[in-house]
């Protein structure tokens, strides 16, 4: 069994929101041929897809293929939207969410769903939350690592995080709008240096200030791994301790106290990193994440926890789908796959 908690889908159609909202800025898809699409900023292409990013069907059968029991879907980063007029991205958000809920009924025992919200609005933002968990049935939400000038450690946000507290909503947070030009136009680095980056500031502003402590019991997984977090931790309690005029103005627990609490996924690359991270973020706290179906993300889901010579059995197991269902709350049983001739 096996429960990849990073995939991201989108629907397959939308209305034209430069002409639904009256100004450009939002992507578009463009079907330009049979199981391909483009996917356009205003005028401008941003990135070509496959009919496996907004087509169940497509990535139920490479599922099957790589023995992946249920996807966990949320959106493509790219359409937080937060930029924009708030009820716009309200607005956008419910055709999004609407839409993942619809492949989530399609194939309940295959699809789970994380909603969207418009997080540069929190109170709006706690509206759609609370639909997401009680109307359309979601688990939790996928927020960004930064909303516009907001870190996650901001006070403006903290009624979305005590409602997600409240609803026992997990939240999963994923890298997005990082720095594109100067220094950073070539070589891929936004995504290959500014992701990790991009998360490892957002886990250690909701550390530093005291989001985890002002809500212990939030469910908060990190994408990639926890970017350079597991790497940098050492380097970041020390800070702690020998600046705190700088690090410990708003909580004055060490970073370190949080291991145990905090969840990443899987998504290293890499045997020795993923061992790092299953030691420093806790063995019950990595959950298997492939960010399918990206060039980046890990081809074959799993596959890098499986080839660990030295991981248990048991440990492989709890990477590979018991951690993630500890962290959406939900239950195994309803997710055994389904036998019927040898088939899900």
């Amino acid at each position: 069994m096996k429960v990849d908690l990073h995939t991201h889908i989108l629907p397959a159609s939308w209305p034209n929101l430069r002409e639904r909202y009256g100004y450009g800025g939002f992507i578009q898809l463009e079907h330009h041929c049979e199981g391909k699409a483009r996917m356009m900023k205003d005028d401008v292409f941003f990135r070509e897809i496959d009919s496996n990013c907004w087509s169940p069907e497509s990535r139920l059968k490479e599922m099957d293929k790589t023995g992946v029991t249920v996807q966990v879907l949320s959106t493509v980063p790219v359409m937080f939207s937060y930029w924009a007029e708030p009820k716009d991205t309200v607005d956008l958000s419910q055709i999004l969410n609407n839409d993942l809920a619809a492949s989530v009924k399609s194939h309940p025992h295959r699809f789970v769903g994380l909603g969207t919200l418009p997080m540069q609005a929190p109170e709006l933002a706690v509206e759609e939350l609370r639909r997401c968990r009680n109307e359309l049935g979601f688990p939790g939400v996928q927020i960004g690592s930064h909303i516009n000038q907001w870190n996650l450690d901001s006070p403006e946000l903290y009624p979305v995080f005590s409602a997600a507290e409240e609803s026992e909503c997990c939240i999963f947070v994923h890298p997005w709008d990082m720095e594109q030009s100067g220094r950073m136009k070539k070589y891929w680095l936004p995504w290959l240096v500014g992701m990790p980056a991009e998360t490892t500031t957002a886990m250690c502003a909701m550390i530093f200030g005291g989001v985890l402590e002002r809500f212990p019991r939030l469910k908060v997984c990190f994408a990639h791994g926890g970017g350079a977090f597991p790497f940098t931790v050492g380097r970041i309690e020390h800070g702690f301790n020998v600046r705190p005029d700088l690090c410990a103005t708003d909580n004055n627990i060490s970073p370190r106290q949080y291991l145990g609490q905090i969840y990443t996924d899987s998504l290293v690359h890499d045997k020795r990193a993923l061992e790092l991270l299953t030691d420093v973020i806790g063995k019950n706290r990595v959950i298997l994440g492939s960010d399918y179906p990206f060039p980046l993300g890990e081809h074959h889901p799993g596959q890098l926890i499986e080839s660990m010579p030295n991981f248990t059995q048991d440990l492989k197991d709890q990477l590979l789908w018991s951690n993630a269902f500890e962290f959406l709350g939900l239950d195994p049983k309803d997710y055994l796959p389904k036998i019927t001739n040898g088939k899900h």
